[in-house]
């Protein structure tokens, strides 16, 4: 059980990564609070696994975070899951794309950290239990450009500065906070962009093409470094954007 005694709040957890890493971090021990913005996709993952606590939330929603995070107890781990794919260059990007982008790819993540951060410090510093923040970017970002791709790689960069700007104020008090940077993940969203392609077919080819293994990557290829990274056996890791890309960055 590696993650016994902790207590981890992940978002966007109803479907795809979060879904996953959510039954992955239960089935090491964990006590987990899913949260997502879909009572379908929540009430799914409660029928698989009751003992998961879900809750709607909105991560755009500086109000609804405080309420919700006035209810739990400190928190031994956070992954920041929430995020969105824009389709296009610079000149596809609209003004209000790019804001909406940014808020849920990055200031979502701000405002999470600000609300669960406090009582997270206060454990840590009266249990002596460690604790640990991730952060969901892409190899999208800041370490690759991808055509298409302008305010999503803009944005996943921003989430590595912000992630090693944590993990630099908190090292010393043992609080770590790494990056996430997976490759293109077979999830509900990918798919829903392959449908949405002019051809389908080749959408799915062209993804499957860039990815050196030769295959998209599966949820269960992210669940484990998502456990990895919220447990003790990653105590000696942070500030850094971890890449599970099966390649793409060689």
């Amino acid at each position: 059980m590696r993650l016994q005694g902790k207590t981890v709040l992940i978002t966007a957890a109803g479907q795809g990564i979060g879904r996953a890493s959510a039954l992955a971090c239960a089935r090491e021990g964990a006590r987990v609070f899913a949260t997502d913005i879909n009572p379908d996709t929540l009430a799914s993952l409660k029928a698989e696994a009751p003992s998961i606590e879900t809750g709607l939330l909105d991560v755009r929603d500086t109000n609804q975070i405080t309420r919700y995070v006035a209810g739990l107890p400190a928190l031994q781990g956070l992954f920041n899951c929430a995020g969105f794919v824009h389709h296009g260059g610079i000149l596809d990007c609209a003004e209000a794309d790019w804001d909406f982008s940014f808020d849920l790819n990055v200031k979502a993540m701000y405002r999470m950290i600000r609300a669960v951060l406090p009582a997270m410090l206060e454990d840590m510093k009266a249990s002596g239990r460690a604790a640990s923040i991730l952060n969901m970017a892409s190899m999208a970002s800041s370490l690759k450009g991808f055509p298409n791709r302008f305010v999503y790689c803009a944005s996943k960069g921003a989430v590595i500065g912000l992630t090693k700007a944590i993990a630099a104020d908190y090292a010393k008090l043992g609080l770590r906070c790494n990056a996430l940077c997976p490759g293109t993940v077979d999830t509900p969203s990918l798919r829903g962009r392959i449908a949405a392609a002019a051809d389908p077919v080749q959408a799915e080819k062209d993804f499957i093409a860039r990815q050196p293994m030769g295959r998209l990557a599966t949820v269960d290829d992210i669940a484990p470094q998502v456990v990895f990274l919220l447990s003790d056996e990653s105590k000696f890791v942070t500030g850094q954007a971890v890449v599970v890309d099966g390649g793409v960055l060689i």
